[in-house]
This record gives C-alpha cells, sequence and structure tokens, in this order.
C-alpha cells in the first residue's frame, strides 16, 4: 500500500505557493493531511485543492508538528525562521529561497542534474535560483559527455521572479503608458514595462549583482566543481513569468552542434524547439505553464573552435521554483529520505564538502 505523507507549504499564498499546491494535485503527490501556512495578512483566507476549499493559517512554533515534507516559498528571512523549526518538530524542508543554497550542510538540488546530492540532506535541502535550474538542466547533459570550462550567461528574467505583485505592477504600468499616463514603480525600481534594466539585487564590490552570483556559485555547487569559469550579466524584461537566457559554452575540446542537438532532444526536462526556416526558436510565452525547458538555436561559436551557442526559454515560476521543488520531494519519497529525524543545520558538526 502505498504510504501518504502529511504536508505543508510554507509561503501558500504566494505565487509558487499557489503553484506548488496545483502541482501537488496534478501530479497526485500521496497526501494525507495538507497545512498551508502564511503570514497574518492571508489569515481567513482559502485555497483550492481536490475539490475542497482549504483554509490558510497563520505560521507558528506548533504548525509543523507531526508534518513529514515542509515546502517552504516565504522568503529567506522567513525560512532563516521557521526551517530549523520544522526540521526540529521532524520534517523535511525543500526550501525555495536564497537562505540556506550555499550552506556546505544543505544539498542544492536539481533532480535531473544532481539527484543523488538529496540523500545528505540533514533535514533541509535547497531549491536553487530559477536561472540556475533552468541553465543546469540544459548544459548538464553536454557538459557529462565533454566537459565546461567557461560558461558566458546573458538572462532576460521575466516579473514573475518577483512575486504576483510585480507581475500585477507590470500590466499596470503597460496600461498606463498605453493611456499616455506616467506609469508607477513600486515593486521595481523603475518601470518595467516597455522597459528593462540590469537586474536590480544588490551589487558587489566587482559590479555583479547577487543574481548573477547565485548563477556562478550555485552552479559550480550542483556541478560539484569550482573549476568551471562562469560569468552572467542578469536583466530584467517586461515578461510575466518565463525566463531566457542566451548561453555560451565553452569545452576542453570541439563539440558538434548535431551531437548537442541529439543529446539535447533526449534529455530530461529538456525539449528541443527550432526551425531554422521560419528563424522560430523557444519564446517565454510558449515556455509560461509548460514543465520543460525549451531549447534551440545551437549553433557553433564563430569565435572559438570549443564554443557552442544556445538560447533557452523556460517557466520561472514552474520549473524554476515551484516544479523542482516538488520533483525534490517525489525523489525523497523514492528514496525513502522523508520520516527521519535530523537536527537544523548549525547543531551538528558541519559535513565534509568536495567543493
Amino acid at each position: 500500500m502505498r504510504r501518504s505523507y502529511r504536508v505543508a507549504i510554507l509561503g501558500a499564498t504566494g505565487a509558487v505557493g499557489t503553484e506548488l499546491l496545483q502541482l501537488l494535485e496534478s501530479r497526485q503527490f500521496p497526501i494525507s493531511e495538507l497545512r498551508l501556512l502564511a503570514s497574518p495578512r492571508s489569515s481567513g483566507s482559502t485555497l483550492p485543492f481536490m475539490g475542497e476549499q482549504v483554509p490558510v493559517q497563520v505560521v507558528e512554533e506548533s504548525s509543523f508538528q507531526g508534518i513529514d515534507l515542509v515546502l517552504a516559498s516565504a522568503g529567506g528571512s522567513t525560512s532563516k525562521v521557521w526551517a530549523p523549526k520544522a526540521v526540529a518538530a521532524g520534517a523535511v524542508v525543500v526550501d525555495n529561497s536564497s537562505a540556506f543554497r550555499m550552506d556546505p550542510q544543505v544539498p542544492l538540488v536539481v533532480p535531473e542534474v544532481n539527484p543523488q546530492a538529496a540523500a545528505a540532506h540533514q533535514g533541509i535541502i535547497a531549491n536553487p535560483n530559477c536561472t540556475t535550474i533552468l541553465m543546469t538542466v540544459v548544459v548538464w547533459p553536454l557538459h557529462q559527455v565533454q566537459p565546461v570550462r567557461r560558461i558566458v550567461a546573458a538572462t532576460y528574467q521575466s516579473a514573475s521572479g518577483a512575486g504576483a505583485r510585480a507581475m500585477e505592477e507590470v500590466k499596470t504600468q503597460a496600461r498606463a503608458i498605453l493611456a499616455d499616463e506616467p506609469p508607477k514603480a513600486e515593486i521595481f525600481p523603475y518601470p518595467l514595462a516597455f522597459n528593462l534594466f540590469p537586474h536590480n539585487s544588490k551589487l558587489n564590490p566587482q559590479g555583479y549583482c547577487e543574481e548573477e552570483m547565485k548563477m556562478v556559485n550555485e552552479t559550480r555547487k550542483i556541478f560539484g566543481t569550482e573549476e568551471i569559469r562562469i560569468t552572467a550579466t542578469c536583466v530584467r524584461v517586461p515578461v510575466l513569468r518565463a525566463h531566457s537566457e542566451a548561453i555560451n559554452l565553452e569545452f576542453e575540446a570541439p563539440f558538434s552542434v548535431k551531437q548537442a542537438e541529439e543529446l539535447l532532444s533526449q534529455a530530461p526536462g529538456v525539449k528541443l524547439v527550432q526551425d531554422w526556416e521560419a528563424n522560430y526558436f523557444p519564446m517565454p510565452i510558449e515556455a509560461s505553464g509548460l514543465d520543460e525547458v525549451l531549447v534551440g538555436r545551437i549553433r557553433q561559436d564563430i569565435s572559438h573552435p570549443c564554443g557552442l551557442e544556445l538560447w533557452l526559454s523556460g517557466d520561472q515560476i514552474r520549473k524554476g521554483a515551484a516544479l523542482n521543488a516538488v520533483q525534490i520531494a517525489e525523489l525523497l519519497i523514492s528514496q525513502k529520505l522523508v520520516g527521519q529525524k535530523h537536527k537544523p543545520p548549525g547543531e551538528q558538526q558541519p559535513a565534509h564538502s568536495s567543493l
């Protein structure tokens, strides 16, 4: 008989939280009890699940008692407070924030890339950043055949990365501009409708923003090597919910376009989309709502004999966040890694890391 699990979603009313709920239902995740947790401002609201309206509860100390699995999508500061409490109560936490990603005790997992890392969890598993997930799913099958030496990434990131309110802000700004009225910016520092700007996360002394450094550091951790040279330029664009990325790869030896196409056409979580005669390649409007990362326009880098260029689009809310978290949860169940008692990070000796 298939076992069912007691599941909590922390941050249930946000864009990723509601997507988690839909995915748990559509993928028939084995749930015996579901708790929807959020901040006090969501108290009294309900969300649909399996034909019923499930009440949203205010998260508190007792929220995780008896829970097997927590899917957290409530932001880093919230996760730092509640994830250790959930682990202490006996749950395993799959956290979508940046709070634990670079903690050497916490696995950073993309199931199509490094599923084996999940077995080393000590109560918390981190979901990587959306841009990192989309890129690694596509690059990993190539890296397995011919090691990548250098990655140059340029991202075109949708409003959904900043949440549901940001998506609504872009719509409101677009209506204002079309009515010849000045657009107002509250979520973003500048109007995003009919505009674009470099990612607005904090800059380091080298001029790289936090989003760009996430791609650098997280990719190295997921791939299990510090040897790959990575640089990125992240840009916000007026798209609602799917990110796109232009990726330049330098390999140790020449990599044929045909072989790359064959590998990516069979890679898990990837869909090859390219029609050269029609100049038709992945687009965010077509990637929205899909599980797969769309990849195409694979071509030889004319500036380097060992280089390939490719273009991808993927749903930021889905594979870039919620779907990856649910896939991690499914992986944990398949490997019987839920239901074990663990101490939260910080209460034990650090695990040895190969990074």
